[in-house]
């Protein structure tokens, strides 16, 4: 068995290992290609301050690119016995490299090992996370341009209320999704801030060179008080979880619709069929199944922000187990937001549109208030309109005019889908992803 990084000369009890490590090593697999990324700038910074030579530092470097070669071909594995992903990467350095394979722990605790490799994944995920989401917001914007001139009925109280349109109803969610990329923008300003350096909370008697570390990293900026920058622990993670959950709101209502819309009752949309699932026994059932999943795993989503918020609840200054327990919740759930986020755009894509929606005159009323404006702006006051048409739905005598003519920004007649695209363009040109790619490949030698 190997030996802890922190192990003494006693063993623990086998029952309190098993408690204790829990699924930190399942979870640690999801971060090994950063633990080396980020031990690569470490090396380099200490052979800039003398604490490791040329020779030393070219031999680990050639050594940990290959093991990040491993990770990227998702062969890279925590041996039995090995504690973590710190633990593996060190013991294969020392099995190549000899005792040399040591000296990269110098002035790094595995406090800011994992905080930088979270903070490295998570801006990893969040890159991801917004191309999925402007993804389906050109599917929504496609949609909205295409059936803009089809007419269906709003409602409010679950009762018909007004006219509406496809253009609307898909360029509102585009819209949505436009304002929930500024949560994810404020997620990756706060994630892309180098804790690397911070040690076990409080530093180190080491002449780091932090700067170094955050430049070669590709951060924006480092957290620079060591003793917040543990403090950040869990922090990110809820504020992280704080983004995906407006976008995981907004993805359910969509999914919610979708269902409704879908159904006999309403015969709004029509699913592709490859989309749907049968059932049993009903051999007429088409069920929207995946939307039905996208809603769940979506409302799951909205609730991780509050279980990361109480793991953290009441914890005082520095570093406790209990942060482990976060990356269970927070690492999937990239995961599964990305597979939301791809589902919805494929089936929105495939959506096809019942375009004669009002040829049933049931839903004549929702044309009552286009007739009282008209009145209206024909100089009769509102009230007694709005008493006329009334009375006219009373009596069952009101005829809808089916021709309605919305002009201010926003409306039917003007869904200003450009100005919503230019408000997402001008967001996604905020992140900058590309100078994360270019630090990236210069430390990993392909630039």
């Amino acid at each position: 068995m190997a030996n802890k990084l922190w192990e003494k000369n006693f063993e623990v009890n086998r029952e309190i290992e098993r408690f204790t490590v829990g699924r930190d090593r399942e979870m640690d697999l999801y971060l090994a290609g950063y633990d080396v990324l980020g031990s690569m700038a470490h090396i380099t910074m200490l052979e800039s301050i003398g604490l490791l030579t040329k020779e030393e530092l070219d031999k680990l470097l050639h050594e940990l690119k290959d093991i990040y070669a491993t990770c990227e071909q998702g062969a890279f594995v925590i041996e039995d016995g090995v504690e973590d992903v710190h633990s593996q990467v060190e013991l294969m350095l020392t099995r190549r490299l000899g005792d040399m394979g040591k000296k990269i722990h110098s002035g790094r605790s595995r406090n800011d090992q994992v905080l930088v490799d979270l903070k490295l994944y998570t801006r990893s995920e969040l890159h991801a996370v917004v191309e999925a989401v402007k993804v389906l917001f050109d599917e929504l914007i496609a949609k909205s341009d295409q059936y803009k001139d089809v007419l269906m009925p709003g409602y409010t109280h679950l009762q018909i209320a007004m006219p509406s349109s496809f253009g609307l109803w898909f360029g509102a969610y585009a819209e949505s999704l436009a304002d929930d990329m500024l949560f994810l923008l404020a997620a990756w300003r706060m994630t892309n801030r180098n804790p690397l350096g911070s040690a076990a909370g409080y530093g180190s008697s080491f002449p780091l060179d932090r700067a170094m570390t955050t430049r070669l990293l590709g951060f924006d900026s480092m957290d620079y008080n060591v003793v917040y920058a543990q403090m950040g622990r869990g922090k990110m993670e809820r504020n992280v979880a704080f983004a995906m959950a407006t976008v995981a709101g907004t993805i359910a209502k969509m999914a919610f619709d979708a269902c409704l819309f879908n159904s006999q009752n309403f015969s709004f949309v029509r699913l592709p069929k490859e989309c749907t699932t049968g059932s049993s026994i009903m051999p007429h059932k088409k069920n929207p199944d995946v939307f039905e999943l996208i809603r769940a795993k979506c409302n799951k989503l909205q609730s991780l922000p509050q279980q990361i918020m109480l793991i953290m609840n009441n914890l005082p200054v520095g570093y406790f187990r209990d942060l482990q327990i976060i990356k269970e919740v927070f690492l999937p759930a990239f995961g599964e937001l990305k597979d939301c986020l791809q589902m919805a755009a494929y089936i929105i894509n495939k959506m096809q549109v019942n375009e004669h929606i009002l040829d049933n005159p049931m839903y004549d009323p929702m044309f009552s208030v286009e007739e009282v404006n008209r009145l209206a702006a024909d100089g009769m006051p509102f009230r007694d309109a709005y008493k006329k048409v009334g009375l006219e739905i009373e009596a069952g005598t009101f005829r809808a005019d089916h021709h309605i003519h919305h002009t201010h920004e926003g409306s039917i007649g003007c869904l200003c889908n450009d100005k919503i695209a230019r408000l997402m363009e001008q967001t996604l040109g905020e992140f900058h992803f590309e100078r994360v790619s270019q630090a990236e490949n210069a430390l990993l030698g392909r630039s």
